[in-house]
């Protein structure tokens, strides 16, 4: 590998990161993970010997292969390769990533375009669920040019629609892991939910914040994130997910009223730092948890008439379509992204 390893750096959603083939890294995890350090610069603040951007968004990994299902075109496992420690994290999956493996599947050779727009059918190694994108492909080739905006990238981007199927339970086997719409740790509300992401969802009034501070502002209040920790050890255990000391789920997610015309404003730990934006999955969790009778979310939440759902974040909202059957129930989630291939080549260990 002193040869140099095939790598994309892509943006997906609001995160980037390295994508690679799984035959180009080594068999062994041990190996791998140690490889992938190298390659992300970790462990070091500024990462300043290797690719990453000296943040959790932007220290990602994906690993791409022809997909073991049928019905499935291409498997995706995501890696968080931490900034600080040399830790890399399979524990929880990456919506935001997750929008660029598609275009990464097709620029790669794994899927084949089949039109002007191509579905690619994408198997979350992570959790075991399927997520389908539609990507923009005319001329036979992946086209990131296009008309769609999102909160936190600037400029426009071609759509890259995602819908997920039976996410719920991704990684706590259950939707609701306690069975409870509400539980109390530590004196404070909260929801213990996985609808793709498992996230601990509190009132940040709760703990004594209006829930609108910035992000640089949050990741420095050692109060509030030494008490969520607190709350988050326990949640995990609650959650079936054990000690999660090391683990970078559940997310800890502090609500407060939309300012701005969307359901619910968050702040988002992942699970130590204040999120720029919110995660999908994360997202789609919170908007889920808006319609839970009672819970702190529910309490905040106005709730849309069509479904879509604005989740508003510290630098805009990211729009959730959740669909309800009769009795309320959830029956699935979908959401909007744009992605864009950043760069194609060697990269050095």
């Amino acid at each position: 590998m002193s040869d140099g390893i095939p790598c994309l750096w892509m943006r997906g959603g609001t995160s980037k990161g390295a994508f690679f083939l799984e035959r180009d890294l080594p068999e062994t995890t041990q190996d791998r993970d140690a490889l992938l350090l190298r390659i992300m610069g970790s462990p070091d603040p500024r990462q300043i010997d290797g690719i990453g951007g000296a943040d959790p968004l932007t220290s990602k990994v994906a690993i791409l292969s022809p997909s073991t299902r049928d019905d499935a075109d291409v498997d995706y496992l995501f890696l968080q390769v931490f900034v600080d420690q040399a830790l890399v994290s399979g524990a929880q999956g990456c919506g935001n990533i997750l929008a660029a493996v598609g275009p990464a599947a097709i620029e790669r050779g794994l899927v084949s375009v089949t039109g002007e727009i191509t579905p690619v059918r994408i198997h979350m190694l992570n959790t075991g669920e399927v997520a389908t994108a539609r990507i923009s492909t005319p001329n036979g080739r992946v086209s990131y040019a296009g008309d769609a905006a999102i909160d936190g990238v600037p400029g426009t981007h071609a759509p890259v629609p995602l819908m997920f199927e039976n996410i719920a339970g991704s990684m706590c086997g259950a939707l609701l892991p306690t069975g409870n719409h509400v539980d109390r740790i530590d004196g404070i509300d909260c929801t213990l939910i996985d609808n793709g992401m498992p996230c601990v969802i509190l009132r940040a009034s709760d703990l004594g914040r209006t829930g609108y501070e910035g992000r640089e502002q949050l990741d420095a209040d050692t109060t509030l994130k030494t008490r969520l920790e607190t709350i988050r050890l326990q949640a995990g255990e609650m959650m079936r997910l054990g000690d999660v000391t090391d683990k970078p789920v559940p997310k800890m997610t502090l609500v407060s009223r939309a300012r701005s015309g969307g359901a619910i404003n968050t702040r988002s730990f992942i699970p130590h730092r204040c999120h720029a934006t919110i995660g999908v999955f994360a997202a789609v969790s919170v908007a889920t948890a808006c319609v839970l009778e009672g819970s702190p979310a529910n309490s905040l939440a106005d709730l849309p008439g069509d479904g879509r759902f604005s989740i508003e974040h510290p630098t805009g909202a990211a729009e959730v379509l959740i669909t309800l059957d009769s009795h309320g129930q959830v029956t699935g989630a979908g959401t909007l992204r744009t992605a864009r291939k950043l760069m194609d080549g060697l990269v050095f260990p």
